[in-house]
C-alpha cells in the first residue's frame, strides 16, 4: 500500500497492489499534492515487517490545466466523431452553397440516474427526469426483499410501473438492480432463516421469476451485489454459489449484461476488501472457470474524490477488456451543497473522459424526505448545486444545433458527439431531411445528400 503523509499529518491512501513474494508488482495510483512537504512511503497492509524492492518508479506530475486538457482530448477522441455532409445534385455534382442544417435527437453515452416508486403519478417530476436522462435504475424496487417479503407472495407491480413509465418516455438504457444481495441486511428476513436445499431452492425461484418476467427487458442485471464485502449466499451455499448466479442468469436471459457491482473500489484504495486487485483477481477467479463475465459495475459512493488514483484504478481495472460504468455516484451527506457539487463535477468528468467508462448512473433518486446521499434538487425541483453542475455537463456533452453552408466541394464538415441526428440541406427551392447514426470511429464520418 502507498501512503501519503502530509505537514498536517494528513495520512490517506493513495495505491494498492496485491504483491506476492519473491514476484515483481506493478502498483499504480495517484494524488493531488495540497501541500509543498509531503511523504510517499509505502507499507505491508498488515502492518508487518517486510523488505520491499523498487524498480522503474515513476511520478508524473500534471498541472490542473494538463489535467483537463487530457480530459478534453479523450472525449474529442472518444465520445466525438468528425462528420463531413457533401451535398451532390442528382448528377452528382456537386452544389457549393447549400445549407445544412444539424440537431442531435439523441446521445449515445448512456448518463441516468436511479428513480424510485416517488416518481409514480408525479408529472413534473416526469418530465424533468426525461428532459435530462436517457438512462434509468429502479433504486429499491427490484430488489428480492422489496419483490417477495414473505415466500411465496410475489408483488412486481411498482417495478411494473416504473419500467412502464420509462419506457413511455422513451428512455432506452434501464439497469436491473439487483438479483441477489450478498449483505444479510438487505436479504429478505425469511431467506436468512433458511440453508441448504431450502435456500437453493428459493434462491433457484428467485432467478426464474425474476428473469422470466423481464426478460430482454433489462440491458444490465447487477448479478451479486457487493459480493466482495459480503458472502451470505457463498457462506451457507458455498464457494460456487457466485458463479452458479451468473450462470443461470445467463440462461435466463442471454441477451442481458450480466454486472459485479461494489463499492469503495474507485472511492478510496484503503478499504482492503475491494482494492482494484482483489477486483480484478475476483474477475478472472470467475472467468476462468469458464463463467459469464460482462461488466464491471463501480458504485461510486465518495465522500472526498481523489481523481488521480480514480484514472489510476480505472485504467487497471481496463486490462480485462470488459465495460465498466458507474453505477451509484453521489457525494456524501457529510459535506455542504456546494462542496458537494465541486467533487461531482470532478467525478463525472473524469468518469466521461475515461475511454472505458461506458455509463454513468447517478445515485439521487428524489423521497419527501431528500435522497440516499445527495439530491440534484429541491421537492419542488428547482435545481441545487449539483443539479447546475449536472445541467451544465449535459449541455456540454451535447451538439448543438449546427448550422453552415456547403463549400466550393460542396462538403460542410463538423464535430459530433456520438448519437443520433436529424439533417437537413437546402439548396434553392429544394430541401432534403435525413437521419445519421454517429458511432465511434477514428476516422471521418461521410455522409452524401443527394437534393
Amino acid at each position: 500500500m502507498a501512503r501519503l503523509l502530509t505537514d498536517n499529518s494528513t495520512d490517506k491512501c493513495v495505491g494498492t497492489v496485491s504483491a506476492q513474494s519473491g514476484c515483481w508488482s506493478f502498483l499504480k495510483g495517484g494524488f493531488v499534492a495540497t501541500e509543498s512537504n509531503s511523504v510517499l512511503f509505502l507499507q505491508d497492509s498488515q502492518q508487518r515487517d517486510i523488505e520491499i524492492s523498487i524498480a522503474s518508479a515513476s511520478l508524473q506530475p500534471f498541472t490542473d490545466e494538463q489535467w483537463r486538457m487530457h480530459q478534453e482530448d479523450n472525449i474529442r477522441s472518444k465520445r466525438q466523431r468528425r462528420v463531413a455532409v457533401h451535398i451532390s445534385d442528382a448528377m452528382g455534382r456537386r452544389l457549393q452553397g447549400a445549407i445544412v442544417t444539424i440537431e442531435q435527437k439523441s446521445k449515445a453515452f448512456p448518463f441516468g440516474s436511479a428513480i424510485a416508486k416517488t416518481i409514480l403519478g408525479n408529472q413534473p417530476y416526469e418530465d424533468w427526469f426525461a428532459e435530462r436522462f436517457n438512462a434509468a435504475v429502479f433504486e429499491n424496487e427490484l430488489k428480492w426483499y422489496a419483490t417477495e417479503p414473505e415466500p411465496g407472495k410475489l408483488n412486481y407491480s411498482l417495478p411494473d410501473q416504473l419500467l412502464r413509465l420509462v419506457r413511455s418516455r422513451g428512455i432506452p438504457t434501464i439497469r436491473g438492480h439487483n438479483i441477489f444481495w450478498e449483505d444479510p441486511v438487505y436479504t429478505p428476513s425469511w431467506v436468512r432463516n433458511l440453508s441448504g436445499n431450502a435456500l437453493l431452492q428459493a434462491v433457484n425461484s428467485r432467478i426464474q421469476s425474476l428473469m422470466s418476467r423481464y426478460k430482454g427487458e433489462f440491458v444490465h442485471w447487477d448479478v451479486s451485489n457487493e459480493m466482495l464485502h459480503f458472502d451470505f449466499y457463498e457462506s451457507r451455499l458455498g464457494p460456487n454459489a457466485t458463479a452458479y448466479f451468473f450462470e443461470t442468469a445467463k440462461r435466463s436471459d442471454p441477451w442481458a449484461t450480466l454486472f459485479m457491482n461494489d463499492f469503495n473500489v474507485v472511492e478510496t484504495c484503503g478499504d482492503e476488501n475491494s482494492t482494484v486487485d482483489v477486483y480484478v483477481s475476483r474477475l478472472r477467479e470467475l472467468m476462468d472457470g469458464g463463467y459469464v463475465m460482462d461488466g464491471i459495475g463501480l458504485e461510486a459512493h465518495f465522500t472526498r474524490p481523489n481523481v488521480p488514483l480514480m484514472r489510476s484504478i480505472l485504467d487497471k481495472l481496463a486490462t480485462l477488456g470488459l465495460p465498466i460504468w458507474l453505477t451509484e455516484v453521489d457525494i456524501s451527506k457529510t459535506l455542504d451543497h456546494e462542496t458537494q457539487a465541486t467533487y461531482l463535477e470532478e467525478v463525472l468528468r473524469e468518469g466521461f473522459s475515461h475511454p472505458s467508462i461506458n455509463g454513468i448512473m447517478l445515485w439521487t433518486a428524489l423521497h419527501p424526505n431528500g435522497c440516499y446521499q445527495m439530491c440534484l434538487t429541491d421537492n419542488n425541483l428547482h435545481n441545487l448545486p449539483t443539479g447546475v453542475v449536472v445541467d451544465k455537463l449535459l449541455k456540454e456533452w451535447e451538439t448543438k444545433e449546427v448550422k453552415g453552408l456547403t463549400g466550393d466541394r460542396g462538403s460542410f464538415d463538423f464535430q459530433a458527439f456520438l448519437g443520433e441526428y436529424k439533417v437537413i440541406a437546402t439548396f434553392g427551392a429544394k430541401t432534403v431531411e435525413s437521419s445519421l447514426s454517429v458511432c465511434q470511429g477514428d476516422e471521418t464520418l461521410h455522409m452524401i445528400i443527394p437534393i
